[in-house]
């Protein structure tokens, strides 16, 4: 059965890294589309990054942008977050998502539960 695993959230002081996975079982990740979201507590689920089917990354958040990489390891059917120069706001538990219709970052099929990152000195 279809099923997706975050792992690697954790405490860290501004300006640290973490790199964050989404493991998945059941299919094979190579050319599905790969989004994550992050919602942080009394706000709405924001969507993060996404790599679709053709490896092209797709932003939802200009916050991001120069500081997170997604990327997708198929040996291991893995996609990641890495999450550099983290900031006070990216605090939050993170989701990822599976679209297994187009492979565009359109629509998302299967979600995890989630890994908790919170940047605090």
């Amino acid at each position: 059965q279809v099923q997706l695993v975050e792992s690697g959230g954790g405490l860290v002081q501004p300006g640290g890294s973490l790199r964050l996975s989404c493991a998945a079982s059941g299919f094979n990740l190579e050319h599905s589309a790969i989004g994550w979201y992050r919602e942080a507590p009394g706000q709405e689920r924001e969507g993060v990054i996404c790599i679709s089917g053709d490896n092209s990354t797709k932003y939802y958040a200009d916050s991001v942008k120069g500081r997170f990489t997604i990327s997708r390891d198929n040996a291991k059917n893995t996609v990641y977050l890495q999450m550099n120069s983290l900031k006070p706001e990216d605090t939050a538990k993170y989701f990822c998502a599976a679209d297994l219709m187009d492979n565009r970052c359109y629509e998302y099929d299967y979600w995890g539960q989630g890994t908790q990152v919170t940047v605090s000195s």
